[in-house]
């Protein structure tokens, strides 16, 4: 029987389990082989050029969520094996850290990354964790875990097609299908999650991928300018999706003085739900800082001439939409949040710039969010609190016996 969340397993897996072996469990399990299939994009794309930062980023959530899968983790090849090459394949996807960089502090994630004992009972629920357990959750339900991946990889994936870094088409149809058929307990929990730190706003931003769904690019790199908000708002009148989207969203979202709300319709879920029809069209919102109230387009007013007016009032109902900000700014509630087993540590971008050898990046940058260095055997860390272990985890692939 095969549990449908990666770290299901309770059995004792042999330290001589061939990664093959281990590779056809997984991809038996959908959770694990969602997780799976994102590595092995990630560890191709990585071996012919660097991913973006938030691409990444992705890649190594999807190394966290594989650490539950133990098979995969303990697994070894035999040397001279007929299957050796499939076997270390395997073995360094699900090690996708280590492929960073042998030599840099990337190699410690994974331990950042590790529960500490007293994790596993309790998950906290208050403002700082919500983003990571609604993540944590889209995780562990199968739908929302599958078609998360599915997104990312189109999101991610480079395409030779265009100037673009990415192929933006196949990237908002894969985030629109996540949109439409997850379950919004799970997909608007991720979307919409309340934030107050600066790392959980972070992680909310880079949802949508936003370096391809989102922001105009050539080539990896951003453009000098954005487009023209009108620019953009004719384009969307021109196509039939974008253009009932945005419909739905001036009428579910429309600012109105005379209302005590301050909102014509007086619908909170509906404003919601037609923001996020916005998203996966060529009018894709997203949140500029680690304000919940703070959202806007990728387009600016600059060089409307005459028609600055007629932009600016488009550009504000995102930026300046008091039905908007007052909805968002109160987050997307499941209501009763299940335990789970261990927190989902964020990794974001102040970690990923010292990791990645930022030279602007200070480890004082870190603040609280590299955990202490573990203490001694006879010890256990504090409640809900990890540990950084003083040793590097061994890159063993082999099985000792073949040595």
């Amino acid at each position: 029987m095969v549990n449908s969340r990666p770290g299901g397993r309770s059995a004792l897996v042999s330290a001589s389990l061939d990664c093959v072996v281990a590779e056809q469990g997984c991809v038996r399990d959908q959770s694990c082989m969602g997780h799976y299939r994102l590595l092995e994009y990630c560890a191709a794309e990585e071996a012919v050029s660097p991913l973006a930062s938030d691409a990444r980023l992705e890649c190594l959530e999807a190394q966290h969520a594989l650490q539950y899968y133990r098979p995969l983790q303990v697994c070894k090849c035999q040397r001279g094996s007929r299957r050796e090459d499939h076997c270390l394949k395997v073995y360094w996807t699900v090690r996708f850290v280590q492929l960073l960089s042998h030599h840099s502090p990337i190699y410690m994630m994974n331990d950042i990354l590790t529960c500490g004992p007293s994790a596993a009972s309790s998950v906290s629920v208050d403002g700082q964790n919500l983003c990571l357990k609604a993540a944590q959750d889209c995780g562990l339900y199968e739908k929302c875990g599958s078609l998360r991946s599915e997104y990312v990889v189109a999101c991610i994936k480079r395409s030779g097609l265009s100037d673009s870094g990415c192929n933006r088409q196949k990237c908002h149809k894969a985030l629109r299908r996540f949109l439409e058929r997850v379950p919004e307990e799970y997909s608007f929990a991720l979307l919409f999650c309340p934030c107050s730190d600066t790392l959980c706003g972070e992680r909310r931003r880079k949802t949508i991928v936003p370096s391809c769904s989102y922001e105009e690019t050539v080539r990896g790199e951003e453009r000098a300018g954005k487009p023209n908000c009108l620019s953009l708002h004719n384009y969307c009148s021109k196509d039939e999706l974008c253009r009932s989207r945005f419909a739905d969203f001036l009428q579910n979202c429309q600012p109105y003085p005379l209302s005590p709300s301050g909102c014509e319709r007086e619908s909170r879920a509906m404003c919601l739900k037609a923001y996020a029809g916005l998203i996966g069209t060529i009018m894709t919102p997203n949140y500029v800082s680690n304000s919940s109230t703070e959202v806007s387009q990728w387009c600016t007013c600059d060089g409307s001439g005459n028609e600055w007016q007629s932009c600016q009032r488009i550009l504000n109902l995102f930026t300046s939409n008091i039905c908007l900000r007052k909805y968002n700014k109160s987050g997307w509630s499941r209501g009763q949040q299940s335990q789970q087993r261990c927190p989902d540590f964020p990794i974001h971008a102040h970690l990923l710039q010292l990791f990645w050898g930022d030279p602007e990046a200070t480890p004082g940058q870190l603040g609280d969010i590299v955990p202490p260095a573990c203490p001694g055997p006879s010890t256990r860390p504090p409640p809900n609190r990890t540990c950084l272990q003083r040793e590097p985890p061994q890159l063993a692939p082999f099985d000792v016996k073949e040595q």
